[in-house]
C-alpha cells in the first residue's frame, strides 16, 4: 500500500501519442456504448423472443448500474488507485461487452448490461484524469479539449453506428466490437501507466451510503426510463419508485454530509466553481442530449427516414466539435473560461432558435445546416466549464470531483431525455386537439380537403378522415418539437448566470485539474 504522493512527468513523443490514443479510446468506448444499443431494440427483442417495451431495459439498466457508479469513482480511486482501477474496469467491461454478445436470454443479457454498466462508471472520470497526468502542465487545456472531443462525438456517432452493425452483420457486434478496443487500451495503459499509478489508503467502506446511493439512483433511473410507457403518475409502480427514490436520496444526503468517510463527497458542493459549473454543464448537457434523441426519432417516426440515414443526417454535428477541439486547447490557457463557456450557451441558443422553425416538408439541407453549426458551441463547451470545475481542486479532490461532476451530467441526460418525451407528447397532443377542433363540417377548407382525397385518391369517407387526422398528427407533432426547442433555447440563455458564480481561474486554469493528476 502506498501512502505518498509521487510526482511523474509528461509523457513525450510517441508515449504521449499513444497513451492519449490507448486512454481515450477506452473513454469514447464506454460513451459509445451508452447510445449504440438504442437502435438495435427492435432486433434484439425480436431475436430474443420478447417485446420492444421489455427489450428497452437493456438500456434502462445499463443506465441506472452505470449511474450508480460514476460517483463512486473518487472513493475507488483512494482504495485501488487510479490505473489500477482504470485497467480492471476496461477488463470488466471486455468480459460484460461478450456476455452481452453471446447472451441467448433477455435475462442474460441484461444482467451482463448491469454488469457493464457498473464497471462502465470509473472509465470517463479515469480517462480524464490519466489524460491530465499525460500532458505538460502548461497544455492540460488541450488533454481536457482532446476529453471533451471524445465525450461529444460519442452520443453522435453511437446510433449511426449501432444501425450499420445491425443492419450489415448481428445486433451481437455491437457488443463485440469492445473486445478488440478496450484489450487494445488495456494493454497500452499498463505498458506505459504502470509504474504511475496514484497512492492509494484503505478506506472504510460506507455501506449505510452505498446503499441508499443505489437505491435512489436506481429508482429514479427506472422511473424516468419507465414513465411514459407506464403512463406515470397513474402507474402504482412510478409512484412507489417516486416515493422511496425521493426518501433514499433525502437519507442519503443527510448520512454523506455528516459521515468520516462518505462514499461521495458532496462537500464538494460548497466550493462556488463546483456548484456553478457542475450545474450549468448537467443542465446544458440535459438539453443537448434530450433533443438529441428527438430529432433522429421525429425524422425517422414523421419524415420516414431509416434509422441509419436519421444517424447520418446527426452526424454533421461532430464535425466543427472535432475540429475545434485542438483549437479550444490552445485558446482556453490564454482566456476567461467564463467568457467561453457564455459563448457556447449563446452559441446553443441560436441554434436551437433555427430549429423552433422546422416544418413539415424539410428537406434535409435545412436539418444539417444548424445540426453542422451545434458543432461550434460543442467545441466551446465542455473544455472550459471542467476547467471551472477542478480549477482549484486540491489533487486528492480531482478525480472525486471528476466522477461526481460526471455524474451530473450523464445522470441530467437521463433525466433531460425523459422529459423531454413526455414535454413532445404532451405538446403534441395539445396542437392536434386545437388543429382537430377547427376541422369540422362547418370549416369550408375542412370539406374541401376531403373533397379532394375523394376526387383525386378515389378515398371514401372514412378513409379521408384517417389520411386527414395523419396529417393533423404530423403537423401537431412538428408544433411540440418546435416548442421543445424553442423553450431550449431561452434555457440555454437563462442558465448563463449560473457560469458566472464562478471565480475566474488564472490563465492555465486547468493547471489545478493536471497537479491533481500527475
Amino acid at each position: 500500500m502506498s501512502n505518498t504522493q509521487t510526482i511523474h512527468p509528461p509523457l513525450t513523443g510517441a508515449k504521449l501519442v499513444l497513451g492519449s490514443l490507448g486512454v481515450g479510446l477506452a473513454g469514447f468506448m464506454t460513451v459509445l456504448d451508452s447510445s449504440i444499443a438504442n437502435v438495435a431494440i427492435p432486433t434484439i427483442s425480436g431475436n430474443l423472443g420478447t417485446s420492444v417495451d421489455i427489450g428497452t431495459w437493456v438500456i434502462t439498466v445499463f443506465a441506472a448500474s452505470n449511474s450508480v457508479s460514476i460517483p463512486l469513482t473518487g472513493w475507488l480511486t483512494q482504495r485501488l488507485g487510479q490505473v489500477r482501477l482504470f485497467i480492471g474496469s476496461i477488463l470488466l467491461f471486455v468480459l460484460s461487452s461478450w456476455l452481452c454478445g453471446v447472451a441467448p436470454s433477455l435475462p442474460v443479457l441484461l444482467f451482463a448490461r448491469v454488469l457493464q454498466g457498473a464497471v462502465a462508471g470509473p472509465l470517463i472520470p479515469m480517462s480524464q484524469a490519466l489524460l491530465l497526468s499525460s500532458w505538460p502542465r502548461e497544455k492540460s487545456s488541450m488533454a481536457l479539449s482532446l476529453f471533451s472531443m471524445i465525450v461529444i462525438t460519442g452520443p453522435i456517432v453511437g446510433p449511426a453506428l449501432g444501425g450499420w452493425v445491425t443492419d450489415s452483420y448481428s445486433w451481437s457486434w455491437i457488443f463485440y466490437v469492445n473486445i478488440p478496443v478496450g484489450l487494445f487500451s488495456a494493454a497500452v495503459v499498463w505498458a506505459l501507466y504502470r509504474e504511475r499509478d496514484t497512492p492509494t489508503k484503505k478506506l472504510p467502506v460506507d455501506l449505510v451510503g452505498l446503499l441508499l446511493l443505489i437505491t435512489w439512483v436506481a429508482s429514479l433511473q427506472v422511473m424516468l426510463d419507465q414513465g411514459k410507457d407506464l403512463d406515470w403518475f397513474s402507474s402504482t409502480t412510478i409512484v412507489v419508485l417516486a416515493v422511496v427514490a425521493l426518501i433514499a436520496f433525502a437519507f442519503f444526503v443527510a448520512w454523506e454530509l455528516t459521515d468520516k468517510n462518505p462514499v461521495v463527497d458532496l462537500s464538494l458542493f460548497k466550493q462556488r466553481n463546483f456548484l456553478g459549473g457542475t450545474i450549468s454543464l448537467s443542465i446544458a448537457y440535459g438539453i443537448f442530449f434530450g433533443t438529441l434523441v428527438l430529432l433522429p426519432q421525429w425524422m425517422q417516426e414523421y419524415l420516414g427516414y431509416r434509422a441509419l440515414d436519421a444517424g447520418f443526417a446527426t452526424a454533421p454535428l461532430g464535425f466543427f466539435a472535432v475540429l475545434g477541439a485542438p483549437i479550444m486547447g490552445k485558446i482556453l490557457p490564454r482566456s476567461d473560461a467564463r467568457i467561453l463557456a457564455t459563448c457556447a450557451f449563446i452559441g446553443f441558443a441560436i441554434v436551437y432558435y433555427m430549429r423552433s422553425y422546422f416544418y413539415t416538408d424539410i428537406d434535409v439541407g435545412h436539418i444539417v445546416l444548424p445540426t453542422l453549426l451545434q458543432g461550434i458551441p460543442m467545441a466551446l463547451f465542455f473544455a472550459p466549464l471542467t476547467v471551472i470545475i477542478l480549477s482549484g481542486q486540491p489533487p486528492e479532490k480531482v478525480p472525486a470531483a471528476a466522477g461526481l461532476s460526471t455524474f451530473g451530467r450523464m445522470f441530467c441526460g437521463g433525466v433531460g431525455t425523459s422529459i423531454a418525451n413526455v414535454v413532445w407528447n404532451n405538446r403534441t397532443i395539445m396542437h392536434h386537439e386545437i388543429l382537430t377542433a377547427q376541422s369540422n363540417p362547418t370549416n369550408p377548407f375542412f370539406n374541401q380537403q376531403l373533397h379532394a382525397y375523394h376526387s383525386l385518391l378515389g378515398l371514401n369517407t372514412g378513409s379521408s378522415y384517417a389520411l386527414f387526422d395523419n396529417l393533423v398528427q404530423t403537423q401537431a407533432a412538428m408544433m411540440g418539437l418546435d416548442d421543445i426547442f424553442y423553450a431550449s433555447a431561452i434555457i440555454m440563455i437563462v442558465i448563463i448566470p449560473l457560469i458566472w458564480i464562478t471565480k475566474r481561474g488564472k490563465a492555465g486554469a486547468a493547471d489545478a485539474a493536471a497537479s491533481g493528476a500527475h
